[in-house]
């Protein structure tokens, strides 16, 4: 007989989302029941790992597809101001955790590192100018640096300007208080931390086999053990599908009418790791550039300088490719499982008006280990071949949703998709991701916890947690400069 456990809340997934989401509803309410479910053998092992794309602490500050520019040349700066503004409630969670003992010292999981936007030649000089100029007047980017002076640049990234021919035409901006996160260290610390309370349970090598909505809107939930094959049912409140890739999938199993129309389209990558340590100590700041027409947000090339493990590392990339797999550990099935009938029309669709991202999947896929150092030897001439060796990175699954202009669309985002009842919720999408779990976690509250929500205990606790809640960073400066002094001293980020 399949004996049947109870909880008020199933996680599935152990990445960054499901341990924020996780860590948040512990802080609110420390009464709530909760299972985090995974079916690999350790947490954060996939795209939350800081080797499977998780790492920049994505504030807007350098990645230039946040700031696009329109045929006319203007630039919207909205994206940015919303990324930055949403990064900022990351911090402020993290400050709070890290005052409360929650959390180990700040170095084990972030650490100061400049962000900086670079390009060359006339057109795209002209653009990071403008966008300079239109970002430094708000409060957020008020710190942002510019210049086109060589010995500046050559102070601010030596290894980029290290031989670089003088009469090329070069700009930069520069953020001094940028951050490098290591996601993968941050949530395997908020794991520790919810193991320690008696009425949160993990479960490793278990992947979730069915999901089934009762009469009562509670979740009967079938797992299974990867290893022994052993067969448990939980009885949930709440299901919150932060999979990662394997999220859409599992929303498609659920039935709730919200799923309908959504489909996905995977992206693999690698990195060029570099194995010198006289380069890697040459190099302290994460250096991005403009994206390839065509190209992914995930492969917005960039030369940055990570913490993983505690260890520095220097990584340039990622090289997109195409897979059809939603996960590392996933089956080349995926892609096609996951066209249903609600969905194979925007799918379609999305293929016929991508054709700019196909050409570029298709290059990338037939490049040469000497032609990526080609493209590394953009942003830092004097590259060796012999220092760098390729790694593979994770897979991100951009969300493809109905458009009632095409048909079809692919959003290069993260997306909440819930029920109208509250009682399940997933993540869907890729970039900004990790770096603004916090904000998204606490959108999902608000949708499926909205009752308690609006209790004053919650309030106030929410409050706590995050100080700005309710406020915006993006309307009230004085409030921003408050809040920031507090979360760059406590992280040590000054």
């Amino acid at each position: 007989m399949v004996t049947t456990h109870k909880v008020d809340v199933l996680l599935v997934g152990s990445g960054v989302m499901s341990a924020t989401l996780a860590s948040l509803l512990s802080e609110l309410d420390d009464s709530l029941s909760m299972m985090m479910v995974e079916r690999l053998p350790t947490v954060a092992a996939e795209s939350t790992d800081a080797w499977n794309n998780a790492g920049t602490g994505h504030a807007g500050y350098c990645e230039l597809n946040y700031t696009p520019a329109s045929a006319d040349g203007s630039i919207n700066i909205s994206r940015a101001l919303s990324i930055n503004a949403s990064f900022e409630v990351s911090l402020q969670f993290w400050s709070y955790l890290v005052e409360s003992s929650a959390l180990p010292a700040p170095k084990h999981f972030i650490n100061p590192t400049p962000h900086l936007s670079f390009v060359w030649g006339d057109e795209d000089v002209k653009f990071l100018r403008q966008r300079y100029e239109l970002l430094k007047k708000h409060h957020l980017f008020e710190a942002m640096e510019y210049s086109e002076d060589f010995d500046t640049l050559s102070r601010w990234m030596p290894l980029v300007m290290q031989t670089r021919d003088k009469s090329q035409k070069v700009a930069a901006t520069r953020i001094p208080h940028g951050s490098d996160v290591d996601f993968g260290a941050l949530t395997r610390s908020f794991v520790r931390k919810l193991e320690q309370k008696d009425n949160f349970t993990l479960k490793l090598n278990t992947e979730v086999k069915q999901l089934k909505q009762l009469s009562n809107g509670r979740w009967q939930v079938t797992l299974t053990h990867l290893k022994t094959k052993k067969t448990k049912v939980i009885d949930a409140g709440f299901v919150f599908l932060g999979a990662g890739g394997g999220a859409l999938k599992l929303l498609q199993k659920s039935g709730v009418p919200e799923s309908h129309g959504y489909g996905g389209f995977p992206v693999s990558g690698q990195w060029l790791v570099c194995k010198n340590p006289e380069v890697i100590k040459h190099h302290t700041t994460k250096v991005y550039g403009k994206a390839a027409l065509g190209a992914p947000p995930m492969s917005v090339p960039h030369l940055d300088m990570r913490m993983i493990n505690g260890e520095p590392a220097l990584l340039f990339g990622p090289y997109a490719g195409f897979t059809t797999k939603f996960l590392n550990e996933g089956s080349y099935l995926d892609l096609i499982k996951s066209v249903k009938p609600g969905n194979i029309q925007p799918m379609l669709k999305v293929s016929r008006h991508n054709t700019d991202l196909t050409r570029y999947l298709i290059t990338e896929v037939l490049k040469t280990r000497t032609s990526k150092i080609g493209v590394l030897r953009q942003f830092y001439p004097q590259a060796s071949k012999a220092d760098w060796h390729l790694e593979n990175a994770g897979k991100r699954v951009q969300i493809i949703k109905k458009c009632d202009v095409k048909g079809g669309k692919l959003e290069f985002g993260t997306e909440i998709v819930a029920a109208q009842d509250g009682t399940i919720a997933a993540l869907l999408g890729a970039s900004p991701g990790a770096s603004v779990a916090v904000q998204a976690m606490i959108d999902v509250i608000e949708r499926c916890f909205s009752a308690q929500m609006q209790t004053s205990p919650w309030q106030a606790k929410m409050k706590a947690l995050v100080p700005s809640y309710g406020e915006s960073l993006i309307e009230n400066a004085d409030f921003l400069k408050k809040i920031r002094q507090r979360t760059l001293s406590t992280l040590n980020l000054l």
